[in-house]
């Protein structure tokens, strides 16, 4: 591999700093999910206002692997505080689906760098995959919510509503990357990302 394409301490830093600036965010959303109604609209809250911070650590990114790594310690995270394995494997994938599509754009298109983000978001989705697939496992570890939050929760995110999801995390996705990009525009300009 060519030494200008191999990560460096920088590049380590970096996707070190704005994973936790990034995971920071999402958990200040997912302290909402105490109120049921609120524990789907993480497929809204997570993606769109994420969108402000990934699309900054875009910027950074010039490299391959750096998207990839983000979303495997995402995943790791995500598993370490009480969630299951999937953010981790859909995570993997999606972040490697994200780093084709940025690197496709030469690391310089805004319009990718939107697209990157919401296939970077369904890792969102993977969190909700548990409730769905393995119900009673997932309940049995969290009983000290009531019964009547999980009832709650129970029937508002049935397994039909797991499609819904992923088409809201990449939709909020797009919407996160548009507004990270409003946002952040004079950065990108200054990265030289057009």
């Amino acid at each position: 591999m060519d030494d200008s394409k191999k990560l460096k301490g920088k590049d380590f830093v970096n996707i070190g700093v704005f994973t936790a600036i990034y995971f920071v965010v999402i958990l200040i959303f997912a302290m909402l999910g105490f109120i049921p109604i609120f524990m789907p609209l993480m497929a809204v809250f997570d993606p769109l206002f994420g969108g402000i911070v990934f699309m900054l650590f875009l910027t950074k990114v010039k490299k391959p692997g750096m998207i990839l790594i983000m979303s495997i310690i995402l995943g790791i995270l995500m598993w370490l505080t009480g969630m299951s394995f999937y953010a981790l494997v859909v995570g993997t994938v999606t972040g490697l689906i994200a780093e084709f599509i940025y690197k496709s754009g030469d690391y310089k298109s805004s319009n990718k760098a939107v697209w990157t983000h919401a296939v970077f978001s369904i890792w969102v989705w993977a969190n909700f995959l548990p409730l769905v697939l393995e119900p009673e496992k997932y309940w049995s570890t969290r009983q000290q919510f009531g019964q009547e939050y999980i009832d709650t929760l129970t029937a508002l995110i049935p397994w039909w509503m797991c499609p819904i999801l992923l088409v809201v995390c990449f939709a909020f996705g797009i919407l996160g990357g548009l507004l990270g990009r409003a946002i952040l525009k004079k950065h990108f300009v200054k990265a030289g990302i057009v």
